[in-house]
């Protein structure tokens, strides 16, 4: 069992659930409401939330706008990096971590946007690192197509590195800031990274001062080979779609030891599924609040969701009351491997297209609880005892509603059974985490800079 339960707060605009924004509990107009997530982020930290994360696309949702314009998810938000430095302002111990894509960013820019939202957060940022599946993102970027799967993968490798170096461009101690000598930092001990590779060319230094966590934290939810081999070399926290305990524990164990294989301690990682708890008085309350936002939710719309899994395929004429017939699925997808095979095996397995369009608009591939708050309390509690997970990353249908129910009748129980924190252990996001500060890799081989310009 992890020595304490880690708990991540998901921040959709107005909720997990695709009708959030029609039920009045949400805030309708929270893509561009700005005190909406300072009000969430507050909420989160008073409640002993480890971090919050929020999601991004670099492109619009692609579609019918018949159907889009019944769903505000990715269609008008913040950039995510530009509000986590606002949500820093507000608060003092939770960690903020935000999605950037390596397939349509530049290294230098990510390192330096997360170098400086470690500084302004001293030392709470994080970055999931993502490849991208949304196919329209690439036109975005003077592409014709998205990367295939392979290469942006090997992309993102790269990137990663580099960005790793560009961190630690600054030694810790390289700032002498010494008024009298006239000296404000000591050459020695700044390094140019000249990198040269098969995709980049940076040569550095990064002008911003080695982050306060010496690297943000690294997290990412990949799941295919290629994610997972991705993972156990630089993931810190592994965001997972996991709805079933044992195979979770597998994952867990699996994900530990390649980790370890890839040269890095046993702790070097922690384990999040997906949770979207659906908390009421009673369970009849909470399945009817859950039917009632599943019900706001066309077929029409519930059919347009599935799109990006197969952006190949259309389904508008595929009867919602009957599996969706096999040989219209893809075997292989330049989108996610993960969810295709999701959807696949729910096919398999004889789910309509109105079944899988349904679980999918309320949990997006990940586990739902629906009851009172000891069932949510005693899931949690379960999964981390039976160590299937190191914790969870939450995801309220609507928001600010079900943070505010889970804050305040959820986490008392937990805190009660002594799986949750009731005080912050430490000033960074790796102090929270559990996870060590990288050592600058310069001054650990004792390398000193002896250019003489940079």
């Amino acid at each position: 069992m992890p020595d304490t339960l880690s708990l991540g707060a998901f921040f959709h605009p107005t909720g997990h659930h695709m009708a959030a924004w029609r039920h009045p509990g949400a805030q309708v107009d929270a893509g561009t409401n700005i005190d909406h997530y300072l009000s969430l982020a507050k909420t989160a930290e008073a409640a002993m939330f480890d971090l919050v994360f929020l999601a991004d696309a670099a492109a619009i949702r692609h579609g019918r706008l018949s159907e889009l314009s019944r769903w505000p998810q990715y269609m008008a938000y913040f950039e995510p990096t530009t509000l986590l430095s606002a949500m820093a302002a507000v608060t003092q111990h939770i960690g903020l971590v935000a999605t950037a894509t390596t397939s349509f960013n530049e290294p230098y820019n990510i390192a330096r946007r997360y170098a400086s939202l470690d500084h302004i957060s001293k030392g709470r940022a994080g970055w999931n690192v993502v490849t991208s599946s949304n196919q329209a993102e690439a036109q975005n970027f003077s592409r014709d197509a998205h990367f295939d799967h392979a290469e942006r993968y090997m992309r993102a490798e790269e990137f990663v590195q580099i960005a790793k170096g560009l961190w630690d461009s600054w030694e810790d101690d390289a700032f002498l800031r010494d008024r009298e000598a006239g000296l404000y930092f000591d050459p020695a001990k700044l390094h140019r990274l000249d990198h040269k590779g098969e995709r980049f060319s940076v040569r550095g230094p990064l002008n911003v001062a080695r982050p306060p966590q010496g690297h943000p934290v690294i997290v990412q939810a990949g799941a295919s080979p290629a994610g997972r081999a991705f993972a156990a070399a630089h993931a810190e926290v592994i965001f997972t779609a996991q709805t079933d305990r044992d195979a979770s524990a597998a994952f867990r164990t699996e994900m530990l030891g390649a980790a370890e294989d890839a040269g890095r301690g046993a702790r070097a990682l922690r384990i999040m599924p997906g949770l979207n708890p659906v908390v009421g008085e009673t369970r009849a309350e909470s399945q009817a609040f859950y039917d009632n936002l599943s019900s706001l939710v066309p077929p029409e719309l519930g059919i347009t969701a599935l799109a990006p899994i197969v952006p190949e395929v259309d389904l508008s004429d595929c009867d919602p009351d009957k599996p969706i017939p096999l040989s219209l699925l893809p075997k292989d997808t330049n989108a996610s491997k993960t969810d295709l095979a999701r959807l696949i095996s729910q096919t398999e397995a004889g789910m309509t297209l109105r079944e899988i369009y349904s679980q999918f608009i309320g949990a997006r591939g990940q586990n739902t609880v629906i009851g009172t708050a000891q069932d949510v309390a005693d899931h949690i509690i379960d999964w981390v005892r039976a160590d299937a997970c190191d914790g969870f990353l939450i995801q309220p249908s609507v928001l600010p509603l079900g943070l505010d129910q889970f804050a305040a009748s959820v986490v008392p129980l937990l805190q009660e059974a002594g799986v949750l924190r009731t005080e912050y252990p430490g000033a960074t996001l790796r102090d929270t985490l559990g996870l060590e500060r990288p050592a600058n890799h310069y001054a650990e081989a004792g390398i000193a800079n002896t250019l003489s310009e940079i």
